[in-house]
């Protein structure tokens, strides 16, 4: 039987932690950033970790 072939939308858009969580980016940082403070704007730009159910999803995207 063939591998399974990555995900090549996901794979830019998560990654694996050490540990095996899934971490993204929070939605948010696009547009209107001047309306936005910048302790929302910060809050906004880290990585977030996903829920374990969308987290077993996105594994199996990524091959893992």
């Amino acid at each position: 039987m063939p591998k399974q072939k990555t995900h090549s939308g996901t794979k830019k858009r998560f990654k694996l932690t050490g540990s095996g969580k899934v971490m993204k980016q929070q939605a948010g940082m696009r547009h209107n950033l001047e309306v936005k403070s910048s302790d929302r704007k910060r809050r906004l730009n880290t990585d977030q970790v996903m829920a374990p159910a969308d987290a077993k999803i996105i594994k199996k995207l990524l091959g893992k």
